[in-house]
């Protein structure tokens, strides 16, 4: 087997607050290969941001519990490297794509300050050389006229456009491993669908290793080989991304999978997982996802299941649901 260039373990993370200490993240883990990429999905509040956000090592530490387990990347583990060494791997060797590039940019820079930041850093390249890397880079993710829409300021660019700009930005030192939270989700349909073709091609040219982050299961489904479903901040399945879409093992993924409004015909009424995502503040017995489960057992509320293998590549937590399916 060859070894990941990103394997995860049993990653906790905890946020101080006026409630005391909050697990947002719990025993998270999985791996990544090289060129290969990994789909997070769940509800708001499921940890899929945070688990991305300690990849970078980008948590307050005024707020944060120094997080345990292992980031183990390129035979390192992150959570061990001093900052001086993860500035040189942050933007450099793994790069992050923001869902909201016009919180994300600097309004009173231009595209070029910004992007020549990010090159004269890791690169040592001079503020000439940066600012024709910065054009360049403005071609690379398709923005007509790069060299006039340099000295742009954000708010002179379209929501499209200042998205390409933190892709420019992310790519800029051809990271091993691209980091996309909800990078299509402030976009309408026609440009998000250019961006994610977008973000296949730049995958392939520079053959960097992709961790998409999304709420739409039809942006994993078109994207992602492997989807990793997250809730409460733990992993409830994790599968091929055709395993998953065929045969959820887990309620709540069918749950997600049947809130998609169905194409082939008119829908009076959309399908709803009932409740919503506990407070964090709120320790929960047994499975999480026991309150507003319609399959839930007795024993659903008692002990917390462990993620266990259902097939080829294929993990969930529900005992009963897969008691059943083994039933002859």
């Amino acid at each position: 087997m060859t070894t990941p260039l990103l394997a995860v373990r049993d990653l906790t993370v905890q946020f101080r607050t006026d409630a005391g200490w909050l697990t947002a993240v719990e025993n998270v883990g999985f791996e990544l290969g090289a060129q290969e990429t990994l789909g997070i999905v769940g509800e708001s509040g499921s940890g899929k941001s945070v688990t991305a956000l300690s990849l970078l090592g980008l948590h307050a530490a005024s707020t944060t519990r120094l997080p345990t387990g292992s980031i183990d990347y390129a035979g390192q583990n992150l959570l061990k490297l001093p900052e001086r060494a993860m500035r040189r791997i942050r933007g450099g060797e793994i790069a992050m794509i923001f869902q909201d590039p016009m919180s994300s940019l600097n309004p009173v820079l231009t595209v070029a300050d910004q992007i020549s930041e990010t090159v004269m850093l890791h690169q040592g390249l001079d503020r000439a050389a940066a600012r024709k890397r910065a054009v360049g880079l403005l071609d690379m993710v398709r923005i007509a006229d790069a060299a006039h829409r340099v000295d742009a300021y954000p708010h002179q660019l379209s929501g499209g456009m200042r998205q390409r700009v933190m892709i420019a930005i992310a790519i800029a030192c051809r990271p091993k491993l691209l980091i996309a939270d909800e990078p299509t989700t402030a976009l309408d349909v026609t440009i998000q669908a250019q961006i994610l073709d977008l973000l296949r091609e730049l995958q392939a040219e520079l053959g960097m290793s992709v961790i998409l982050i999304s709420h739409d299961l039809g942006v994993i489904a078109e994207f992602a080989r492997r989807v990793m479903v997250m809730y409460a901040g733990r992993v409830v399945e994790a599968a091929p991304s055709r395993a998953l879409f065929r045969q959820p093992m887990h309620p709540y993924t069918s749950g997600l999978l049947a809130a998609i409004p169905p194409l082939d015909h008119d829908v009076t009424r959309l399908s709803t997982i009932a409740g919503s995502i506990p407070d964090p503040a709120r320790r929960i017995p047994g499975c999480r996802f026991s309150p507003r489960c319609a399959e839930v057992e007795a024993a659903c509320r008692e002990t917390a299941p462990d993620l266990v293998t259902v097939g080829a590549g294929h993990l969930a937590r529900c005992p009963p649901r897969l008691h059943r399916m083994a039933a002859p």
